[in-house]
């Protein structure tokens, strides 16, 4: 089996987070818990769910995301494939397995856990969020021929592959960040469908005008960014 390590940027998610943990299949080698300056129990329950649990205080997505990339950096045994997951227990956990298979059956690069509507719980996904995925796909279909239909965090790609794509995004752009890299250097990559439940508690992003407004703002700023450069 390749090594697997799995991780997942959180905040004020004590609720959530062990739950999301115990289901991640035991195939996986180390599960890395990014606490993105949480002010509740999310690093204490974390680690007595077992993993391993980093602090990043710099607020966002991408900030902790690179925060794991970082401590894996310096480990002497690097992995074969990273998988990236929520941790509010919207994604199935156990659903990993559906996005490492094309990895090591097919020799694919990328994989992204679409989730679609006929595998969507009603309301799992505000307003916002269904046309921001809507709209930012079709421009990149559009723009760059792209076959993505969404830009779910549930993902899991090899991690040398994800080394060579220089992640910059330390926001909210990071998904649409790494799928247009992907693009710009002709990643394989494919879509699994993959369920999708209610959130345990209120999203930091998409839960607030503030947060759709400025997530909105940077996953399109990212887009254009790209075009120009195309």
């Amino acid at each position: 089996m390749p090594n697997i390590k799995v991780i997942i940027p959180a905040y004020n998610e004590e609720n959530s987070i062990a739950q999301v943990i115990n289901d991640i299949p035991k195939i996986v080698n180390e599960v890395i818990v990014v606490n993105n300056n949480s002010n509740d129990n999310t690093a204490k329950n974390a680690t007595n769910a077992g993993a391993t649990v980093l602090t990043e205080l710099n607020k966002g997505y991408g900030y902790a995301c690179l925060k794991g990339m970082d401590y894996i950096s310096n480990q002497n045994s690097k992995p074969d494939i990273i998988v990236f997951l929520d941790g509010d227990y919207s994604d199935y956990p156990e659903e990993l397995i559906k996005l490492i298979n094309p990895i090591i059956n097919d020799n694919i690069d990328l994989v992204i856990g679409a989730r679609n509507k006929n595998l969507r719980a009603p309301d799992s996904m505000t307003p916002q969020q269904v046309f921001g995925n809507w709209l930012a796909t079709l421009l990149m279909k559009f723009i760059f021929r792209a076959r993505f239909t969404d830009l779910g965090p549930f993902r899991a790609i090899k991690y040398e592959k994800l080394l060579a794509l220089h992640m910059q995004d330390k926001t909210y752009g990071w998904t649409v960040e790494m799928q247009l890299n992907a693009l710009k250097q002709k990643l394989t990559y494919v879509e699994i469908p993959v369920k999708y439940r209610q959130r345990i508690g209120v999203s930091k992003v998409s839960g607030t005008i503030k947060g759709s407004i400025f997530a909105g703002l940077a996953i399109l700023g990212w887009i254009f960014k790209y075009s120009i450069k195309k």
